[in-house]
């Protein structure tokens, strides 16, 4: 249960860009339409008299009007948003540039228009979705004095230019600001709702992380009220031998099933299993925790095989330590040693890293990711397991020996 709250608390964080992705779209689609709007405007002026010489109205219109449409159809369609918007502003740039080369030897009055000058803010406003939030500051501020010095060179800086010049270059410059300061307002507010919002699903995941944790304790309680308490009951009115050895199987039974209360999966048969799958299985412990350690195998070919409830009980118990390692030291120096052993014949399972460690007498009693599901998994299966820890790292050692030397002779 409290594995389920930490998986859907994972799940949340990537919920963090709701609103962001939403006022996106909206910007998109705002954009895209003022930009059909103004962009009909100039392209109905340019079907008026030829601004240009003869020659280069016609590729100038083409070229401008046909960056502007893919621009525009890539905002209604949302996709390849940022390229398409960001060409238009280098193309509208590039015929700027170009304008006066183009207008050479035709007269203009200072108070006409060229249709370009429609498509000014046409221009910043794309960068709002091509570029970061500098570069549409300088776009917002350059693109318009290009304007202006395009519309001086092309009347050869006349006194009477200056005038209408300038108060073209003014209201481009206060409509593109007030563009950008929109979209810059839009962004922010969207990313405050979701830092917000994510906050607040991170804390009710907390919560219910929380709250699952303490309802697998008080299982975890009863289980020991109900299973251990009843073994030691049995236990302390045992008279006989018989009567004790059901007692001791009452006490292995319940550690077995405390052991494995986490997981609430069966404990598994006594088929056998070889010391090669077992390593295996161990090598693939860390793979949910999205790690595999490095792993050393010392595995004698004559070492014998192994029941399944062993393997398993060995299995869970690396699982547990590795997860113990990434939680508290991060994976630091994460490695595996499995052995495979005839003289004495058992099979060892070392989980090592070299993080801090950790004071193993001031761990509290009611955490059990040690106890339970280390100490108490491999015991209910036969076996050993001890925690060494220091400033040099962590080492826990699983083992398990045959219970006769009869199995020497089988292969793995």
């Amino acid at each position: 249960m409290a594995a389920e709250a930490v998986a859907s608390r994972r799940r949340t964080r990537a919920l963090g860009s709701f609103t962001r992705t939403r006022v996106e779209r909206i910007l998109q689609l705002a954009i895209a339409i003022g930009c059909l709007a103004l962009g009909s405007q100039a392209f109905f002026a340019a079907l008026g008299p030829d601004d240009e010489a003869r020659g280069w109205h016609v590729p100038f219109v083409v070229i401008v009007f046909a960056s502007l449409a893919a621009a525009i159809v890539a905002c209604l369609a949302g996709r390849a948003v940022r390229p398409m918007s960001a060409q238009f502003p280098l193309v509208y740039v590039a015929a700027l540039l170009v304008w006066p080369l183009a207008t050479r030897g035709v007269a203009t009055a200072p108070t006409d228009h060229p249709w370009i000058f429609y498509l000014i803010n046409v221009a910043t406003v794309m960068t709002i979705l091509a570029f970061r939030l500098p570069l549409q500051i300088l776009a917002t501020i350059v693109i318009p004095l290009l304007y202006g010095l395009t519309r001086l060179v092309q009347g050869g800086f006349g006194r009477e230019y200056w005038m209408t010049v300038s108060l073209d270059v003014s209201f481009a410059l206060i409509l593109g600001g007030i563009l950008l300061s929109l979209g810059w307002v839009f962004r922010a507010v969207a990313d405050d709702v979701d830092g917000e919002r994510a906050r607040a699903v991170e804390t009710y995941a907390a919560a219910a992380a929380a709250e699952a944790t303490e309802q697998e304790r008080v299982s975890v309680a009863a289980l020991m009220h109900d299973s251990v308490l009843a073994a030691l009951l049995a236990l302390a009115r045992s008279h006989s031998d018989r009567e004790r050895a059901l007692a001791v199987s009452m006490s292995r039974e319940a550690l077995t099933r405390l052991a494995n209360a986490e997981r609430d999966a069966e404990i598994g048969t006594d088929a056998p299993v070889s010391m090669t799958a077992l390593a295996d299985a161990v090598e693939n412990a860390g793979v949910e925790f999205g790690v595999v350690p490095p792993t050393t195998r010392r595995i004698d070919r004559r070492a014998g095989t192994l029941p399944e409830s062993v393997a398993r009980a060995l299995v869970l118990a690396a699982t547990q330590a590795i997860a113990n390692s990434i939680q508290h030291a991060e994976g630091r120096g994460l490695r595996l040693e499995v052995e495979g052993l005839t003289d004495p014949p058992m099979v060892v399972v070392r989980i090592i890293d070299s993080g801090p460690g950790f004071d193993a007498d001031g761990v509290a009693e009611d955490r059990l990711g040690i106890r339970a599901s280390i100490l108490a998994r491999v015991a209910a299966v036969g076996g050993r397991a001890h925690v060494d820890t220091g400033p040099q790292g962590t080492r826990v050692v699983l083992e398990w020996g045959w219970p006769s030397p009869d199995h020497e002779g089988e292969d793995a």
